[in-house]
């Protein structure tokens, strides 16, 4: 078992370990209520934790986590009402209009 890193909080830890485990690669969450000793502890031992449970999967568990983490950056205007769009979004927050396959 190896630690993969610490994540902000728990809802990231967790959207993290899910991730992995979609990929099948064995994961959990350690220190997931460690947040409660926080000022008794230091601040980096109350974050939460991904584990790899086998060490062979660590490698690729490295890499579809730095993946998800390189969302792609967009600026488009939406071809159905011009609302201008940001973000790793493929459609439109206002009408719901899919990004132009044109667009980057």
């Amino acid at each position: 078992m190896r630690r993969l890193c610490l994540a902000p909080n728990l809802a990231i830890a967790t959207l993290w370990t899910d991730l992995l485990r979609e990929a099948g690669i064995a994961a959990s969450v350690q220190r997931a209520f460690a947040s409660g000793s926080t000022g008794l502890i230091p601040p980096d031992q109350a974050l939460p934790e991904v584990w790899v449970q086998h060490d062979e999967q660590f490698d690729r568990a490295e890499t579809l986590l730095a993946d998800a983490q390189r969302c792609p950056q967009r600026l488009w205007t939406c071809p159905g009402c011009a609302e201008r769009i940001d973000g790793p979004f493929e459609q439109c927050w206002n009408c719901g209009h899919a990004m132009p396959a044109s667009d980057p």
